[in-house]
């Protein structure tokens, strides 16, 4: 601890440490802890984690490499919890290596370099036991009398944000159960496991595969890193690193599908096997869908929970409207007709006639080719409606605009609260307000809500375009508020099966008044029946057949 500036004139009366040791105590809190404390968090790409270490004793270890006649100035409760609370925190770089976040002995003034090494030596050398969270904004104490002690100041994204269902020793107790669980799930699939449910999922030969190609990246990479460093502590660092970096469920690897998925594989069963238990799995019926009615306390835990968050009111739904999407393409808006002048200004020239009743074969293209070459120059697009059964579906979103979020996809800084829904087996075009084998305009075309602003995010969502078609409405919709468990934020994990048997039973505001039902196009398998007619700006219609993705 040395004197506050602000206090030496003040306080002439009181005794004082020798003048040396006042200068390089103040060097060793500003020069050296506050300067490698800034390096260490902010001078870095991204986000940066920080982690405590098994570490004990650590200012009994500063004391006794000092000097002997600076233990006794030193000697101080403020410095003392500082150090032992604040002292083992490190980063860990991508290769499992750690970095102190106090002590580099190279920035210290000479008389404590040899105290300072010391702790910089057992601190990396020691075992990350957890995640570091603090809500606090200041780490230690700065100023207590006259007296300045060992602390600093984080920036804001190191400053922990609770919830009320999610308080900083709940998150790090989270934290601790998530390491445990990965490193189950680690040990119990080999590299060359891990790297054949990558390539099934990656090769889009199982259904849904999307919603788990994110997990197997992830967990695939973590094991190819741990498995190019041979030091058991370097592996430990590079597993707490991926923990504290891992999206929600990523640790729960032997609990979610992609486990079932590495156990059929690692049991050796036939490709068909595992591809018809994977399908099951991933049925819209069933994934991530709680199969039994709510339980009493479920259902109290969720009137707790939502009660706590203050979300009551996001829970009413409405379907949307037009105005609500963000459409990546709307017809253009046509040019008021010119009223043709003369005895003969009725009647169209050949030209004119040629390029509207031009007609010619399907083109067949995939969506990313019409998207890319098709859609900026496309005046009008117009469906034709099949007979058949299609995958019609409707947008929803909030009924009250200000509501909280509750969907993983709506943010604070980027409102999104739209969320969609499909029936089982697609529906025919009738229950749409459709007519068949005629010609229905697209009011707008639009990527799924999940992917509007941020699309690598939440990429494990799938992809989908909507063709939002003119006049459509969900004539067979009695109840269902359009949202299911998987696509709620976190803090509703623990009471999914309250919110499916909300979900289920809530009836959506506007039925009569919805403009955003349509035909929706998943990404994966190739389609069929999917026929637009296209009128570009100079009037030249075209058909095109999407028969898939890319």
């Amino acid at each position: 601890m040395s004197f506050s500036e602000s206090s030496r004139s003040s306080q002439p009366a009181i005794e004082r440490p020798p003048n040396r040791e006042i200068c390089h105590y103040s060097n060793l809190l500003r020069q050296s802890i506050r300067e490698q404390f800034r390096t260490v968090t902010e001078n870095r790409q991204g986000k940066v984690n920080l982690f405590t270490t098994a570490t004990t004793d650590l200012f009994s270890i500063f004391l006794s490499a000092l000097p002997p006649d600076f233990r006794q100035h030193h000697t101080c409760n403020s410095c003392r919890q500082f150090v032992e609370r604040y002292g083992g925190i490190v980063t860990i770089d991508s290769e499992g290596k750690t970095t102190p976040v106090m002590w580099n002995p190279k920035l210290v003034p000479e008389v404590y370099a040899p105290a300072v090494s010391k702790l910089a030596s057992v601190v990396s050398g020691a075992a990350i036991d957890n995640v570091f969270l603090s809500e606090l904004r200041t780490w230690g104490t700065p100023v207590t009398g006259i007296w300045e002690h060992f602390s600093v100041v984080p920036g804001e994204d190191l400053v922990f944000k609770s919830t009320p269902i999610y308080t900083t020793y709940q998150t790090l107790a989270q934290k601790r159960q998530e390491y445990q669980m990965l490193v189950r799930g680690l040990a119990d699939f080999s590299l060359q496991v891990a790297t054949q449910a990558y390539s099934l999922l990656s090769n889009a030969t199982l259904y849904r595969s999307e919603a788990c190609l994110g997990i197997a990246k992830w967990f695939l990479d973590l094991k190819q890193q741990r498995e190019s460093v041979q030091n058991s502590r370097l592996r430990e660092n590079l597993t707490w690193l991926a923990v504290a970096n891992a999206p929600p469920g990523y640790c729960h690897i032997r609990s979610g599908t992609i486990g079932t998925l590495l156990e059929d594989i690692q049991n050796g069963l036939a490709f068909q096997q595992i591809a018809d238990r994977f399908n099951a799995k991933m049925n819209p019926l069933q994934y991530l869908r709680p199969q039994a009615p709510p339980k009493a306390g479920n259902i109290a835990q969720a009137e707790k929970i939502v009660a706590q968050l203050q979300t009551a009111g996001a829970l009413d739904r409405r379907f949307a409207k037009l105005e609500d999407l963000q459409a990546l393409w709307v017809p253009h808006p046509t040019a008021p007709k010119v009223e043709q002048k003369g005895i003969f200004g009725h009647l169209q020239t050949a030209t004119t006639r040629a390029q509207q009743q031009l007609d010619v074969p399907p083109i067949v293209m995939t969506w990313e080719k019409f998207a890319r070459t098709i859609l900026p120059t496309a005046k009008t697009i117009e469906y034709f409606v099949p007979t058949s059964q299609q995958a019609y579906m409707a947008l929803v979103t909030a009924q009250n605009p200000e509501a909280p979020p509750i969907i993983q996809w709506d943010m604070p800084e980027a409102s999104n609260p739209v969320t969609w829904y499909f029936y089982a087996n697609g529906s025919s075009p009738d229950a749409w307000n459709l007519r068949s084998n005629t010609y229905c305009a697209v009011t707008a075309i639009v990527l799924q809500p999940s992917l509007w602003n941020d699309p690598e995010k939440f990429a494990h969502k799938g992809e989908k375009v909507f063709l939002i078609l003119q006049n459509a409405k969900d004539k067979q919709y009695q109840k269902g508020a359009g949202f299911f468990p998987e696509s709620l934020k976190s803090e509703y994990h623990s009471i999914r099966s309250t919110m499916e048997a909300y979900a289920q039973n809530a009836v959506l505001a506007g039925k009569d008044e919805a403009t955003a039902c349509g035909i929706g196009l998943q990404k994966g398998g190739t389609w069929d029946l999917i026929l637009l007619r296209v009128t570009t700006a100079d009037n030249l219609q075209v058909n095109y057949q999407l028969d898939r993705w890319d």
